[in-house]
């Protein structure tokens, strides 16, 4: 489907997707993580480098496991932007949502007051990784000449996909703060949240980490690591080849056991898993624990070239700190050893703040058609940026190292 939009000129065309798979898998990647020669080191928004979650492969997984797609709620309607010769310049995952569930930034309340309003707020579009609350590129541009046009070309594109559905309003949710500043321009209002984040120091060892610690926190950590382990529990990592059917078996158990007490419906199939692990298994860590020879838990983390993601967790057996231990100090260690520069742990969770993740400030992008509810929807933001902005100051205060290092930073 070919949707015309003021950007619609000889040079760019606008098109849709309703499946990812009918996009050449070469042809996004170059767009979503381009080649290292391709990036220009003055763009802020190249400066992240590859990330697994806007990869063909991951956003391919969601669709052809049948966890995002129309029959979830997650109807692909992806916005592709191509240059006279045909070629893909630049693209966005967009899905229409009849929901607000798997996004990690919550818009319940918008929703309840706006069809109160007499309004319909769903079909709503939502330009995410789905399921997934990790910080990146959400305007997919394939750098080189042309670049800032064909971003605008994109960003035009998202709200002519808008107006020919219906649409109530486009949201697109954990994208770089540069790319919220260019959305500003176009009318769409940037909304704040908070999520924890471990930043590695240069450390060459887990033990390295630990000496940055205040003597207190330091003695909790080894407590919490070596009472998770009490029960004769063993920790595997797992990553490329060492992943077999039989892990994916036990650790999709423990995903639904668990998701399924949160949230009462997990959002990913059996199948998602298995299609991760045929086409990026070295992208991703599973962290295993076993007991008497039995899997019991497990975390699976993605890994980037300069970030570890964490992102689900299960267990189907309780035991103190192996929460912890599975997903956020074997997390450390691991990002420590590859030389990775932060991990971040998922969604919330002010608990991660004892084991030495910082408060950071994340994005996303909101654009209301209705402006009557735009502009009431502009007094919350306000609001919750200052509450937000005041929760990470004084979380701030309370981070784990010793009081000299902390000095040293905020010098």
């Amino acid at each position: 489907m070919t949707v015309s939009s003021d950007a619609s000129t000889p040079a760019y065309t606008i098109r849709i997707a309703k499946a990812l798979a009918d996009v050449d898998a070469a042809a996004w990647d170059s767009c979503a993580n381009p080649p290292d020669s391709a990036h220009d080191p003055a763009d802020e928004a190249q400066k992240e480098r590859f990330n697994p979650f806007i990869s063909y492969a991951f956003l391919n997984a969601c669709e052809t496991s049948g966890s995002a797609i129309a029959r979830t709620g997650w109807s692909p309607m992806h916005v592709l932007v191509e240059d006279s010769a045909g070629a893909l310049v630049a693209c966005a995952p967009c899905y229409m949502k009849t929901h607000s569930m798997g996004e990690y930034v919550f818009d319940y309340a918008w929703a309840d007051a706006y069809e109160r309003a007499g309004g319909r707020y769903y079909p709503k579009m939502q330009v995410s990784a789905p399921f997934t609350p990790a910080q990146g590129r959400r305007l997919l541009v394939r750098p080189g000449e042309g670049a800032d046009n064909a971003r605008a070309a994109l960003i035009a594109g998202l709200k002519a996909v808008r107006a020919k559905t219906g649409a109530s309003s486009i949201h697109i949710t954990f994208p770089l703060k540069s790319e919220c500043d260019a959305l500003e321009d176009a009318d769409f209002m940037s909304r704040t949240g908070k999520q924890f984040h471990f930043f590695n120091r240069g450390y060459k060892t887990f033990d390295d980490y630990l000496a940055d610690l205040a003597s207190r926190k330091r003695k909790v950590v080894k407590r919490e690591r070596r009472d998770a382990l009490a029960s004769d529990i063993e920790i595997h990592r797992l990553t490329g080849a060492d992943i077999t059917e039989e892990h994916w078996d036990a650790f999709f158990h423990f995903y639904v056991d668990t998701g399924s007490r949160k949230w009462g419906q997990p959002y990913l199939t059996r199948a998602f898993f298995s299609d991760i692990g045929a086409t990026m298994a070295d992208r991703i860590l599973l962290v295993m624990a076993r007991r008497n020879g039995k899997w019991i838990a497990g975390a699976i983390n993605f890994i980037g070239d300069d970030a570890l993601y964490g992102r689900n967790w299960g267990a189907v057996e309780h035991h103190p700190f192996l929460h912890f231990e599975v997903c956020y100090y074997q997390a450390i260690e691991f990002a420590i050893e590859r030389g990775l520069s932060r991990v971040e742990a998922g969604a919330q969770g002010e608990h991660k703040l004892a084991r030495g993740y910082a408060p950071v400030t994340t994005w996303s992008s909101h654009f209301l058609a209705d402006k009557g509810f735009a502009r009431a929807v502009v007094g919350f933001l306000q609001q919750e940026r200052e509450a937000i902005s005041d929760a990470i100051e004084v979380y701030g205060e309370h981070v784990p190292f010793r009081r000299d290092l902390s000095r040293e930073e905020s010098e």
